[in-house]
This record gives C-alpha cells, sequence and structure tokens, in this order.
C-alpha cells in the first residue's frame, strides 16, 4: 500500500474502530488542530472532512502538522510491509532506523544503496510521500519526544541520544516542526522515569518499546536465553521462565524485559550518542514491528494452522548484529544449540573486546551489583567484529579446520563490503553472495536470511528437524509454497511444535 493506495474510507472506518491493526500502518491529520494521530488514539474521532490520512508520519510532519501528545505516535510500532517486499525503500528505511542518515547524510545513504539521491527521493516521494532527509528528520524528532517524555536525561543529551548533530539543530528543529523548545514539552508533561547525565551509566535510561498484540514474548526470550553467548549476554530467570535478557553493547549494556502491552528496554551507558541505533537493533531482534494478524490469516489456512491457532503471537526471533549471527550460523551447522554455545563462547574469549574498556561497576559489568532492572549474570564482552575475526587465531577451541577457513572468509567478504549483512542490499542477492563462500550451504544462507536479514520468507532448506517435524504432521510436498511469504514464520512454528512435542530437536 504506497501513499497513493491509502483508501480514504477504509482508514477512516479503522480509526473510528480505532483497530490496532492498523496501528503504525498509517496515521490520521487532523486540519483543525494541526495534530496527527495513530489509529488507536483514544479522542473524539474528527469529522470526515477534517482529516487527512499519511503513510508515514514524516509525511504528516512534512505537511505541517504536530504529533499527538496523547497517542504519542513514537511509541507506534512500525510498519511491517516494508519487510515483505524487501525493496530499496524498505532498505532505506531499516538503514535510516540504524543511523546510516545521521552519520552519511543522504548522500551516504544512497552510496549504501548503490542509487543516486534523486532516484532515492523519488521514489522515497511515490511511496511515503516525502523524501529520505525529511524521514531521518522525523525519526529523530519522536525518539527526542519519547526521551523528553519519559527520562530524565539532560536535554543536550536528549539532543546527541536522538541522532542531531548539535543542541543548537536539535532546539531549532523542535520549533520549527512542533512549535515548543524541547524545555516546553518536559515542562508540560514532565518525565516519567530516567537518570541525569553521566549517572546513566550506573542507574540505566529505560524507554518503552511497542508491539502488535498478540506478542510471545515468553517463546522469544527463551529462544535467545537457549542460544545466548557467554560473556556476550545474560539472561534472568524466575523458575521456568525467562524474564529478562542482557547483552553488551559498545560502552555497556542492554536488558530487555517484557511489560503491560510493550517492552522495557534499559540502557547502561557510557554515552547515549548510538541510542537511536541501538533501540532500532533491540526492534529488529525482537520482531516488534511484525503484523500477527496477516501471519494468522495465511499460516491459518494451511495445515499449520493448529499450531498457529496455539501460539498466535509466536514471532521470528531477529539479529542484534548481522555478522555475529552469521558467524553464530555457520559455527551450529550440525551441531547442538549447547555446543554451538561453547565454540562461540570460546571465540569470544579469544578475540572479543571489552564493552566498557577500563570501566568497573557498571551493572551486568564486573564488579557490578546488578539492580532490580539487569539481567543476572555478567556481559563485559563485545562479540568479535568482522575485521577481528578475519584475522583471528581460532586454532585450538574446537573447529574444525574447514570451519575455521569458513568463518574467516565470511569475515573477510563482510569487511571488505562484498556482503553486507545489515539490510543495505536484497536479500536474494546477499543469500547468493553467502552461497559462494564455500563452507555456506543452502541451510545455513537460509537461517542467516531468516534472523539477520529479516526475511519473512526465508527458508532453511534441509534443515532436519523441519523435515521431520512436517512428516509427522503430515506436510504434504510442496505445500510450503502455500506459506509465502511467511515461511520464517512457519519455520518458527514447526521448531517449536518439535520443542513442545519432545519430538525433535530444535537445531535453530
Amino acid at each position: 500500500m504506497t501513499t497513493r493506495q491509502l483508501d480514504f474510507d477504509a482508514c477512516y472506518l479503522a480509526v473510528s474502530a480505532r483497530d490496532s491493526r492498523f496501528d503504525g500502518r498509517f496515521y490520521t491529520a487532523v486540519t483543525t488542530t494541526g495534530i496527527y494521530c495513530r489509529p488507536i488514539c483514544p479522542a473524539r474521532t474528527p469529522a470526515r472532512s477534517n482529516v487527512r490520512f499519511y503513510r508515514h508520519a514524516a509525511a504528516a510532519e512534512a505537511a505541517g502538522f504536530r504529533p499527538c501528545r496523547r497517542c504519542r505516535p513514537e511509541l507506534s510500532p512500525g510498519d511491517p510491509g516494508w519487510d515483505v517486499r524487501a525493496d530499496l525503500v524498505g532498505r532505506a528505511l531499516r538503514l535510516i532506523d540504524d543511523g546510516v542518515a545521521d552519520d552519511s547524510g543522504i548522500a551516504g545513504l544512497a552510496r549504501r544503496l548503490h542509487v543516486t539521491e534523486r532516484h532515492l527521493h523519488r521514489l522515497f516521494a511515490a511511496e511515503l510521500g516525502t523524501g529520505p532527509l525529511a524521514v531521518a528528520r522525523t525519526r529523530r524528532l519522536l525518539l527526542a519526544k519519547q526521551l523528553l517524555t519519559e527520562t530524565t536525561l539532560p536535554i543536550t543529551d536528549v539532543a546527541f541520544a536522538a541522532g542531531f548533530g548539535s543542541v543548537r539543530q536539535f532546539n531549532a528543529a523542535m520549533r520549527e516542526s512542533y512549535g515548543f523548545a524541547p524545555g516546553d514539552l518536559r515542562r508540560a508533561g514532565g518525565p516519567m522515569r530516567g537518570a541525569h547525565g553521566p549517572a546513566a551509566v550506573t542507574t540505566g535510561l529505560t524507554l518503552r518499546l511497542g508491539h502488535r498484540e498478540p506478542y510471545d514474548a515468553r517463546a522469544m526470550l527463551r529462544f535467545l536465553a537457549a542460544r545466548a553467548i557467554p560473556s556476550v549476554e545474560a539472561v534472568r530467570r524466575s523458575g521456568d521462565d525467562v524474564t529478562a535478557y542482557t547483552r553488551a553493547v559498545p560502552g555497556g549494556s542492554i536488558t530487555l524485559r517484557p511489560a503491560a502491552g510493550h517492552i522495557r528496554l534499559t540502557v547502561r551507558t557510557t554515552g547515549t550518542h548510538r541510542l537511536s541505533r541501538l533501540v532500532a537493533r533491540c526492534r529488529r531482534l525482537l520482531d516488534l514491528d511484525a503484523d500477527p494478524g496477516a501471519v494468522r490469516e495465511a499460516l491459518g489456512a494451511t495445515s499449520l494452522a493448529p499450531l498457529v491457532a496455539a501460539r498466535p503471537g509466536l514471532r521470528v526471533p531477529g539479529a542484534y548484529d548481522g555478522f555475529e549471527l552469521a558467524v553464530r550460523a555457520v559455527v551450529g551447522q550440525q551441531i547442538s544449540v549447547a555446543g554451538a554455545r561453547t565454540l562461540l563462547g570460546r571465540i569470544v574469549a579469544r578475540a572479543g573486546l571489552p564493552a566498557v574498556p577500563g570501566l568497573s561497576g557498571v551493572p551486568g559489568l564486573p564488579g557490578a551489583n546488578p539492580d532490580e532492572e539487569a539481567a543476572s549474570g555478567e556481559v563485559p564482552t563485545l562479540f568479535p567484529t568482522a575485521d577481528l575475526l578475519a584475522t583471528a587465531d581460532l586454532d585450538g577451541l574446537g573447529l574444525t579446520t574447514r570451519r575455521v577457513a569458513t568463518i574467516r572468509a565470511l569475515a573477510e567478504a563482510v569487511a571488505s563490503g562484498g556482503i553486507d549483512l545489515d539490510g543495505a542490499r536484497d536479500p536474494a542477492d546477499t543469500v547468493a553472495g553467502l552461497l559462494e563462500i564455500p563452507g555456506i550451504g543452502p541451510w545455513t544462507a537460509g537461517y542467516i536470511a531468516l534472523r539477520a536479514l529479516r526475511d519473512p520468507d526465508a527458508w532453511p532448506e534441509g534443515d532436519l528437524v523441519l523435515r521431520r517435524t512436517m512428516e509427522r504432521l503430515g506436510v504434504v510436498p510442496g505445500e510450503t509454497e502455500r506459506w509465502r511469504p511467511w515461511r520464517a514464520y512457519a519455520a518458527l512454528h514447526l521448531w517449536k511444535h518439535a520443542s513442545d512435542t519432545s519430538e525433535g530437536r530444535d537445531e535453530s
């Protein structure tokens, strides 16, 4: 659905019903108030003659509308349609969320996508009703609005955390787009929780990450817990349940914990200037922008209907870092999940770097006493980068010679830019590049596409558990074609069914 294809009557009906299925898919702007809202806004439904509909928040802001303080568009889940299409605009939106436009400008964004700025702007205007520069600016403004509302982070730090180059630029953008200064918003609403300045490294900065219901957070955290790499990731448990997930990030750590209707992200870091990237990567890791209704509608009409009905909120676990996930896939070939964890832990011990060099006493790092927001365990080490693994000595870790050669070839390809696992290229092209690396076959490439490239139709070809589970369920050959474009979700349902029934071992 493009900007030109927005159906006014359908959108107005969704707004009148406050239908949560459309949250994040479009925004409603009210001409009499100058405000734009989410479809679920509790305010009185405006008259038809006074509303305009926009595909993206940036288009509404470019038309002169300000975000509603009641429904808070900054908390809206993303539009899942771009993951399904995986076209150039969708890949550009992912890179904008990852901070590429903040770091390199629109020219750098276009270079990453191998197109001209003019062509990129033309595509954005046709699909979203505004250009990539406006989209990047709106993303910064909405994150800043959330930080001003939910934390007591100083306004100067908010500016840089949201991706602005200076406080002056931040103040000007807020006044131009929203009609008030950052301090005015804070005085009007007041922060809910957070930390001041350097104290954020010890007490944590907490934000809400919205998602569509239903969302099976329990299954997601258990999946991540089973694969947690020692010294990089840790979890907190309550009985059989995993209640929090923590991992090391540059400058500190992050903790993700399920809450009522959202995920609570707590960041402990020596600097907040990369916060927008942290938020985007956490959303991808937990698949927070998915549309469970669309998945249920498609898979519920197939032989997988009983599995989907049993777990309607099951999501596809993503990856915080694409290269890290690719190495996980290579190491995990034909061995158990527990065995892969052991080997990955050894790789990290050999080639990883401290999350906060020379700093101690931070929750989740050595020497700290984690508070109630932190998961148990220590997560002091960053997974090695492609540059490091390309030259690291991996002998004596228990990896076969062939496996070491595959990891090194993969690291060299990523470090040189030959393979991009951050979403800049078409998933099919990336998979083709992966298959050219000796030691990477269809299963490994499919698994990387499923988790790192966020391809909802990815399928780990040749997976033994999938094949055996399909046989037990009576899935006939060729039915997987009926699961498109949601085969990745079908794979998760089959893996989960095998695990729940103890009829197979989850090799994923």
